[in-house]
């Protein structure tokens, strides 16, 4: 760690600015680890004197209050355990970077669309929770309500670790509220995750192989109403992935954030070639509809939430809407660990 923080102040290390940065990300993450774990021993050193302290009172109110503080700290230790604990599970090579997040409507009209927007509001308080900032990439409006699809980029230590648990198609039963008749429907949703991948990375993109196409901004209203044909949308021809970007008023900024975009959904498409594991895209994993959800939410004629991947429920749907879904992310990332062959290299 004091090697990396001397190579920080070092006068020429914003010479090269994509190592810099990379350099900083990494130095984040090892104190991500280290500075909860300082924290927690000295949480129990405090623990410690409080009971010393307690041995020795005899004043009886006195000794509640001590009582609550030790039981305060307890508590503390504990939640900080955890999260600690949750950490050491994110050790893939980009658990640590920021994530592109996109959302996309199944079958279902105007219903899988309010899923969508439902679904995308759900990740922003998740996001907003753990300290990560959004920035909306790109997004089509429903026809009629909701959201068709949405990109956004998660950005924060370990968004793409914590993130990569959701990636799949996500089930909702309810009542309708756009059916007069009041029955139930179920709508389908997909979400896809990808890490932002480090600048020093090498992905091989050529031009021939792009089709780049220009629109006008779909955005509400505001600063986002563009005059021109400022969003841009890059199809990658080999691969069959497409990006879009309407977050800037400059098309060559959005054709940036694009082009970085396609960067990193391509390099995920090159290691899962290499791995043979491309169920995970939704292109070869069909259609968004039943049999292929990773999670339902029902509403209605009772409420749960269940991940079918890892038999993890709740009853408080209310709060998983809400952005709780450490309950989900936890299971899942302690499954992956369970799942590990033994002798893996990692």
């Amino acid at each position: 760690m004091k090697a990396r923080e001397d190579e920080a102040t070092a006068p020429d290390f914003w010479n090269d600015p994509n190592k810099a940065r990379s350099v900083i990300q990494k130095t984040n993450a090892i104190k991500a680890m280290l500075t909860p774990l300082d924290e927690i021993a000295h949480l129990l050193d405090d623990v410690g004197m409080t009971l010393e302290l307690l041995e020795l009172e005899e004043d009886q109110e006195h000794k509640q209050a001590a009582e609550q503080t030790a039981a305060e700290q307890l508590k503390r230790i504990e939640t900080d355990f955890r999260d600690l604990e949750l950490k050491t599970l994110l050790g893939e090579p980009f658990d640590a970077n920021n994530a592109y997040v996109s959302l996309h409507a199944g079958a279902g009209g105007t219903e899988s669309c309010d899923w969508s927007d439902m679904l995308y509001r759900m990740y922003r308080r998740y996001a907003e929770a753990h300290g990560f900032d959004v920035s909306v990439l790109d997004i089509q409006p429903g026809d009629e309500a909701g959201i068709k699809s949405v990109t956004f980029l998660v950005s924060g230590l370990y968004a793409y670790g914590y993130l990569k648990a959701e990636r799949g198609v996500h089930r909702l039963v309810r009542i309708s509220p756009f059916d007069s008749n009041q029955r139930r429907h179920t709508s389908f949703a997909a979400l896809d995750v990808v890490a932002e991948i480090d600048d020093d990375i090498e992905v091989n993109i050529e031009e021939k192989d792009l089709r780049i196409d220009t629109y006008r901004s779909s955005g509400a209203g505001g600063q986002h109403v563009n005059t021109t044909d400022s969003a841009v949308r890059i199809t990658h021809a080999p691969s069959g992935i497409i990006v879009a970007c309407q977050a800037e008023r400059s098309q060559h900024k959005n054709r940036d954030k694009a082009m970085k975009m396609l960067a990193a959904k391509l390099y995920d498409w090159q290691q899962d070639q290499q791995r043979k594991e491309m169920e995970k895209f939704y292109g070869d994993k069909g259609e968004i509809a039943w049999g292929r959800q990773i999670r339902s939410y029902v509403m209605q004629p009772y409420t749960m939430v269940k991940d079918h991947r890892t038999d993890e429920q709740t009853s408080n749907v209310d709060a998983v809407m809400d952005g709780d879904l450490d309950l989900f992310i936890e299971a899942y990332l302690k499954k992956g660990r369970r799942d590990e062959p033994v002798g893996k290299d990692t």
